[in-house]
Parts: C-alpha cells; sequence; structure tokens
C-alpha cells in the first residue's frame, strides 16, 4: 500500500512496480513536455522544487512511515534533469532522513542521463539512486521522430548502457501501438534491435492508449493516426519478443495490455510465445476492453 505525503502537486504518476515507494516530488512536470503521445504533465508549468519544500516533505515522510521507507521514488517526469549535485543534495537528505532506505528510484530521459559524467552517475549510485525508468517508446527512428520524444534511439541506448555500467538497473519502456497500423512491425523490430543493443535489466511492454490533450490523441481524431486493433497489438509484441536476443526480465503485464506476460528471458522466451501464439490463434482469451487501462 502507497504511503502518500500530504499536499502532493496532482497529477502523480510513478511506476507500478514504485506502488508502495514513498514518492517525494522534487520536480514537477516534465522539463520535456513536448511527446505527441502523452498528456500526464500539460496541465503543469515545470519547477525544480525548493530543497527546504523537500526537507518539509520527508519530515513529514518520517511521521507516516515510522521513521523507515525501504523504497523511494523521485517524481515527477523527469526529475533526473536536476543537475547532479542538486540530485546528490536531495539523495543525501533522503539518507540522513531514512538511514535504512535500500532503493531510490527515479524516471529518467535519455538526454539526461548522457548530460553527466561516468564520475557523476557513480556518484549518484553510491547514494542509492539504484534503477532509473526510461521511455525508449520505440527503436524505430522514424517513429521516434515523429512523436517528438527528445532523444534518438542511438541516444537512448548509449544512456541506458552507460547508466547500467555505473551499476545503475535500468528499466525500459515500449509502447505497443506506437508506431500505428502503417508501421506497426517496423516498429516492434526496431524495437527488439534496441533493447537488444541496450540489454537492460527489466523490459516493460505497455499498450498505448491516448489520452485527450496530447497531440496524437487529436491525430486520431482527424483520422491522421490509426492504432492497430488488438489482434494486430498481440501481433506486434510476437514480432518484439521474437526478435529479443538479451538477457533482460520482460514484463508485459500492465493493465493496458490485451495477453499478460511476464518472464525472465531467454530462458522464458518460449512460454511466452506459445501464449501469443495462442492469442493470436484463439486459444487464449484477450483481456476484455472494459478491464484494460492506463
Amino acid at each position: 500500500m502507497m504511503h502518500p505525503v500530504p499536499l502532493y502537486d496532482e497529477p502523480l504518476f510513478r511506476p507500478p512496480s514504485e506502488a508502495d515507494s514513498l514518492i517525494l516530488q522534487v520536480t514537477l512536470g516534465c522539463s520535456h513536455n513536448r511527446c505527441s503521445f502523452c498528456s500526464m504533465y500539460r496541465v503543469k508549468r515545470f519547477r525544480a522544487v525548493p530543497l527546504q519544500e523537500i526537507e518539509n516533505d520527508l519530515e513529514t515522510a518520517l511521521r507516516a512511515w515510522g521513521g523507515h521507507a525501504p523504497r523511494v521514488f523521485l517524481a515527477d517526469g523527469d526529475a533526473m534533469c536536476l543537475s547532479s549535485s542538486k540530485l546528490s543534495e536531495i539523495l543525501d537528505r533522503v539518507n540522513a532522513k531514512l538511514p535504512r532506505v535500500q532503493r531510490i528510484g527515479i524516471y529518467a530521459n535519455a538526454r539526461d542521463v548522457l548530460s553527466k559524467t561516468d564520475k557523476e552517475l557513480g556518484e549518484l549510485r553510491r547514494r542509492k539512486l539504484k534503477i532509473l525508468y526510461m521511455g525508449l517508446e520505440s527503436g524505430d527512428p522514424e517513429t521516434l521522430a515523429r512523436v517528438d520524444k527528445g532523444a534518438t534511439v542511438d541516444e537512448i541506448v548509449e544512456a541506458v548502457r552507460r547508466a547500467q555500467a555505473a551499476d545503475m538497473r535500468v528499466s525500459v519502456m515500449v509502447l505497443i501501438g506506437l508506431g500505428g497500423r502503417g508501421r506497426s512491425q517496423e516498429h516492434a523490430r526496431a524495437s527488439a534491435e534496441a533493447i537488444n543493443r541496450m540489454e537492460p535489466a527489466y523490459t516493460a511492454l505497455l499498450t498505448y492508449t491516448p489520452t485527450p490533450a496530447s497531440p496524437l490523441y487529436e491525430e486520431m481524431a482527424r483520422g491522421a493516426f490509426e492504432l492497430p486493433d488488438a489482434m494486430q497489438s498481440v501481433q506486434e509484441i510476437h514480432t518484439l519478443l521474437t526478435g529479443l536476443q538479451c538477457k533482460t526480465y520482460f514484463t508485459c503485464n500492465h493493465a493496458s495490455n490485451y495477453v499478460p506476460l511476464k518472464g525472465m528471458l531467454p530462458s522464458a522466451k518460449p512460454q511466452l510465445l506459445a501464449a501469443l501464439q495462442g492469442a493470436l490463434q484463439g486459444r487464449v482469451k484477450l483481456k476484455p476492453e472494459f478491464l484494460r487501462g492506463l
């Protein structure tokens, strides 16, 4: 159960795996905030939260958690954009107030990682910043440019490799359907290729769900973009999984997905592909639309 710190600046988002973490907002909004598929932070003006406000939240957290929080997640959308010195100050405060914390996590954009030296990444890791959540979204350069991701495939690959070289774990996200009907298979094959180059600790697939206030939602309303249907989405996942050759913990069990899957690759690959093949052949039922969500 998530133990909230009062007075969050809503909306607030965190990865599914941080459900039991103490969440601290060290930035508000997203400094890029131009990805056409995303509406998460459209209502917020980006700003860094002053250190004193963060300290106050930590004090509140100490009372709410009884002085112990095993995991902490630093929000909002790309808190990794803060300078290494500012992040180090925040991490030092967290570790001082919560000395038994085991892991600190953060959303990260590729260029925010690449702006930091190897030494700086190592110093952040020493302060228990152990996991980064990074959106690849697509390994297809054409798709990535169209959605205005703000980084190239090569930059994202390099960022993941550098973070993991600093002994941080990286969870990389791919959005199924982001290539639309027209580039579904190109999107799947190129995403698998990019993941193979990264070899991230975790690979997470989410099925893209358009939300109002995002430019891509408006494109769909005009008929300029068309999502793959349910079976095409399953085929896209099958193509992507077929192409994965690296060691990574693979999850496709987000609420948005039609077929829940998870397992350690490459050992679990045959059984996961068999489940997808069963869905394509009608032997495995897809999740009903009313049960799917963000």
